[in-house]
C-alpha cells in the first residue's frame, strides 16, 4: 500500500514516500540534473509583462485566453495547396510573464489516397486543389466562436474568393486533473481548448482539418474525412471492397488515407532545436523477490532520420536556448495517434521524418517546391544524412478505409491524427491551483 502524500497547507510534510519493490532505471547519458530556482524575496514586485509583438495584421491574428488563464496566440494564412497554415504559435500559461514560442509554422504536408485495386492514387494537396476546396462554414458549425473570412484564389466550391472558412472557438474536454488530498479535499478542474478548424472539399470527400490547443500546453492535430463515398468506385468485384446498399451489386473499393503534417518548431524563438529518441526495454525479474526492470535510454538524433514507432519508443524536440524555472530544457514530446501504415510507397513506410530545413521541401509527396534537380519529390528522398541544425518534423498517420453501410449518406467523420505534449516547458503543471504551488519536487 502506498503512503498517502500530504498536501502543503493541509498537513505537515515529511512523510517518507520511498517505495520498495521493482527497480525502474533511467540510464540516459548526460541527462541534466534537476535544479531548483530559489524564490525571490517576499517584497519583490512582479515585472511588467512586455508587449506582445505580432508578425501579421489584425485580421490574421488568433488570440484566445482560456478560463484557466492560459493564452494561445498565432497568425494564420491560406495556401493554395495546403489550405490553412498556422504560424508563430505561442503558449502563455498562468505564471509565465512572456509567451513561450512553440512553432514557426504548422500545416498539412500531404493527403495521399491510394485505392486497393491499384487503379487510382491521389495526392489531394498538390494534385487535386485541396486549398482551393476551402468551403464556407455556417454559424451553427462554429458554436460560440468566430468565423474568419479566408481569401481563396479560384475557389472550387464557393461563389466568391472571400470564403467564410476558418472557425475559432473554445470547447470543454473534461477533467484537466483531479486530486483527492488528505482530509478528502478534492482539487479538480475542467479543461478548455481553443479549437481552430476549416473544411476542404476534394471530390466526394470533405476533410475537416482541426487544431486543438489545450490550456495545459498540448496541441492536438487531426484530420477528419466525411462527405460521400465515391459513386464511381462501386466496382470492387475482385474482393478489394465491401458491399454497400441492397444486396451485393455495389461494392465500394477500399482505399487508404495517408495524412502528413509538416511542423517547423521554434522553441523559445529559436529554430536550432535538438531531436532525441527514447526507447525502453523491460527485462524479466533478476531474482525470486524482484519484479521486472525497465531501462530507458536516450539516443541523440543528430542526422536526418526516417523513424518508425515502436512500443515504448518516443521522440522529443528540445529547445537549444530555453529552460523552465527548474532549470530543465524545454521540449515537446511527439505523441503518435493510432495508425495503419501503408507499405505501398517509400514515403509512407515510416511514421516520422526529421529533415534539415530547405525552403523548397514543402510536401511529403508530389512536392511542388522548386528543389534542385535530383532532389526527389517526396520526403523519404530528403533523408540524406545531413546534420540537423534546423530540423523539420514530418508525421505520417495512415487509415485504411474499408467502407461500411453506415458510411452513407452522409459519411460519418473518421479521424486520424496525433499530438505534441509539453515536457518540462513549465516547472509544474501549468494549471496547478495556488494551494498546491509548493508541491514541486520531493517533499522534505
Amino acid at each position: 500500500m502506498r503512503a498517502k502524500r500530504p498536501i502543503s497547507g493541509l498537513r505537515p510534510r515529511g512523510i517518507n514516500r520511498a517505495r520498495s519493490g521493482a527497480a525502474v532505471g533511467l540510464t540516459v547519458t548526460a541527462l541534466a540534473a534537476g535544479l531548483t530556482t530559489a524564490a525571490g524575496p517576499a517584497t519583490a514586485q512582479p515585472k511588467a509583462a512586455p508587449a506582445v509583438t505580432w508578425d501579421c495584421s489584425t485580421a490574421y491574428r488568433i488570440e484566445q485566453k482560456l478560463a484557466s488563464g492560459t493564452t494561445w496566440r498565432m497568425c494564420w494564412r491560406h495556401d493554395r495547396e495546403a489550405g490553412i497554415v498556422l504560424e508563430d504559435i505561442s503558449y502563455q500559461p498562468p505564471g509565465e510573464t512572456e509567451p513561450i514560442k512553440v512553432l514557426t509554422n504548422a500545416r498539412l504536408g500531404q493527403i495521399h489516397v491510394p485505392y486497393d485495386d491499384g487503379q487510382a492514387e491521389y495526392d489531394d494537396l498538390t494534385g487535386y486543389g485541396f486549398g482551393q476546396g476551402q468551403v464556407n462554414l455556417k454559424a451553427s458549425e462554429c458554436p460560440g466562436g468566430t468565423i474568419k473570412t479566408v481569401k481563396v484564389r479560384e475557389p472550387m466550391y464557393a461563389d466568391s474568393e472571400n470564403v467564410k472558412g476558418l472557425c475559432t472557438t473554445t470547447r470543454s474536454r473534461g477533467h484537466a486533473y483531479r486530486l483527492q488530498a488528505d482530509g478528502n479535499k478534492v482539487f479538480q478542474a475542467q479543461g478548455k481548448d481553443l479549437l481552430v478548424y476549416g473544411v476542404n472539399k476534394v471530390g466526394w470527400y470533405e476533410y475537416m482539418t482541426e487544431w486543438r490547443f489545450q490550456d495545459d500546453g498540448t496541441i492536438n492535430m487531426n484530420v477528419g474525412a466525411t462527405g460521400s463515398l465515391s459513386p464511381g468506385d462501386y466496382d470492387a468485384g475482385d474482393g478489394r471492397g465491401w458491399p454497400i446498399g441492397n444486396g451485393s451489386r455495389s461494392k465500394a473499393t477500399s482505399h487508404s488515407h495517408n495524412v502528413f503534417w509538416r511542423l517547423n518548431f521554434a522553441l523559445d524563438g529559436s529554430s536550432k532545436n535538438r531531436i532525441e529518441q527514447y526507447d525502453s526495454v523491460v527485462s524479466p525479474p533478476a531474482g525470486a523477490n524482484q519484479g521486472p526492470t525497465n531501462k530507458t535510454t536516450r539516443t541523440k538524433v543528430t542526422k536526418e532520420l526516417a523513424g518508425d514507432a515502436k512500443n515504448m519508443r518516443w521522440w522529443r524536440v528540445v529547445s537549444a536556448t530555453g529552460k523552465n524555472k527548474d532549470g530543465h530544457a524545454r521540449s515537446y514530446e511527439i505523441v503518435p495517434g493510432p495508425t495503419q501504415k501503408y507499405p505501398g510507397r517509400s514515403f509512407t513506410q515510416h511514421d516520422i521524418y526529421f529533415t534539415e530545413y530547405k525552403k523548397c521541401e514543402q510536401f511529403a509527396s508530389n512536392n511542388l517546391g522548386n528543389c534542385p534537380a535530383g532532389s526527389g519529390k517526396s520526403v523519404d528522398k530528403w533523408v540524406g544524412g545531413e546534420t540537423l541544425t534546423h530540423p523539420i518534423t514530418w508525421v505520417n498517420v495512415g487509415f485504411h478505409h474499408i467502407a461500411r453501410d453506415e458510411d452513407q449518406e452522409p459519411m460519418p467523420v473518421h479521424w486520424q491524427g496525433f499530438s505534441i505534449a509539453p515536457r518540462d516547458v513549465t516547472a509544474m503543471n501549468p494549471l496547478t491551483p495556488a494551494e498546491l504551488a509548493g508541491e514541486n519536487g520531493q517533499p522534505d
